[in-house]
């Protein structure tokens, strides 16, 4: 019957697994937040219980060929007792690790000669105010747990040390402190890694941001030289060569006002900067994840649009946004959209729109029209 992929999350991400899964006769058991959660609606094999449940992780392996995730919050020694077991977990926590940790990784990274921008760790307010390390103004992060903006603060004096004062109540104990890079736009390279070693990698892309939370990404970046783009590509598959990661990897980065890439954060799952894949390359970054856990021959990545743009629906005015089809997709035949099943709430990520085609400021305005629709706007 194919093979058995066991995934921890029940968000959009192990959602859009669901459709290549399908067409790839692999079956998807799911440990989800919610029985009407975004993956519950679309998996048939989805079980109710915590990433953090050693026991309920254990019970949704059962039968599976690989366990991979949608998020990176399975502590690590639920997967050191999984594989001291035999189950096969991709990635592995030592991979995974970089990923759950910012301040590992940023270790991590400099070991590896990855540029960064200026870091370093603190464990007291005290200690934040007489660093000198990171000038000010700097940006401070939680270790562990931040996402979408959450977990960050732009520090501007050693007068603002107090505005993380509870960070240091987190088990870990220790803020990472990073210079606050000026910065040309965002990008993001996202490769895909297979424990064989074969790697594929998916064109350079720019990233708009908006409170934090990723808004928007056109593929390719545009106007980016051909050495900075080399050199995007070159890092991240640095990266994951020098973590032993498998999957998809998503590095987010900076292109410095001199050219000079920063690589900002990572991601060891598929990720929002990629959700173009689905419909503007020829292999999606879903399907790629799953091949690559299951340690199958990796799909062509080249994108089979000459430009795309993906908008996210970051909440609704409208009670349901799929009462803007008809509108939407006679004004809009072009448009891709993906809804995932969540209920309206501010600023909450409900879905994404993408449209393809060769003009890019024609195809940008017409994203940003289509999924103004379903926001009702």
């Amino acid at each position: 019957m194919g093979p058995v992929v066991a995934v921890v999350g029940g968000g959009q991400l192990a959602r859009m697994m669901a459709e290549p899964a399908g067409a790839l006769q692999i079956r998807l058991q799911a440990l989800v937040e919610a029985d009407d959660g975004a993956t519950a609606q679309v998996v048939p094999y989805s079980q109710v219980g915590r990433a953090d449940d050693a026991a309920a992780v254990a019970q949704i392996v059962e039968g599976a060929d690989v366990l991979t995730f949608e998020h990176e919050h399975v502590p690590q020694p639920v997967l050191a007792d999984l594989i001291s077991r035999g189950v096969n977990v991709q990635p592995g926590p030592e991979a995974l690790r970089h990923a759950q940790d910012k301040i590992i990784m940023r270790r991590r990274m400099t070991e590896l000669g990855v540029p960064c921008p200026r870091w370093t760790a603190v464990s007291s307010v005290a200690e934040l105010r007489e660093q000198d390390a990171v000038r000010w103004p700097l940006v401070a992060k939680t270790p562990v747990g931040g996402y979408d903006g959450k977990g960050v603060q732009v520090l501007d004096s050693s007068d603002d040390a107090e505005r993380v004062a509870t960070w240091f109540d987190h088990p870990r104990g220790e803020v990472l402190l990073e210079e606050r890079v000026e910065f040309r736009r965002e990008l993001a390279v996202l490769v895909a890694r297979r424990p064989t070693g074969e790697m594929r990698s998916w064109p350079v892309v720019e990233t708009i941001q908006t409170g934090g939370v990723c808004a928007e990404v056109v593929a390719p970046a545009p106007d980016i030289p051909d050495h900075v783009a080399q050199d995007a590509v070159d890092v991240a598959e640095k990266i994951a060569e020098g973590l032993g990661v498998t999957g998809v990897l998503a590095v987010e980065m900076f292109e410095a006002s001199d050219g000079v890439i920063l690589v900002n954060e990572l991601a060891m799952r598929p990720h929002n900067s990629g959700h173009f894949t689905i419909d503007a390359a020829v292999t999606s970054q879903f399907e790629q994840h799953l091949r690559a856990v299951l340690d199958l021959p990796l799909g062509e990545t080249a994108m089979t649009a000459e430009v795309a743009v993906m908008v996210n629906l970051l909440g609704s005015d409208l009670e349901d946004p799929s009462s803007a089809y008809p509108r939407l997709m006679a004004e809009y035949p072009e448009a891709k959209v993906h809804l995932y099943g969540k209920s309206v709430r501010p600023g909450r990520k409900l879905g994404h729109v993408t449209v393809t085609g060769t003009d890019l400021p024609t195809v940008r305005r017409r994203a940003r029209e289509a999924a103004a629709l379903l926001g009702g706007r």
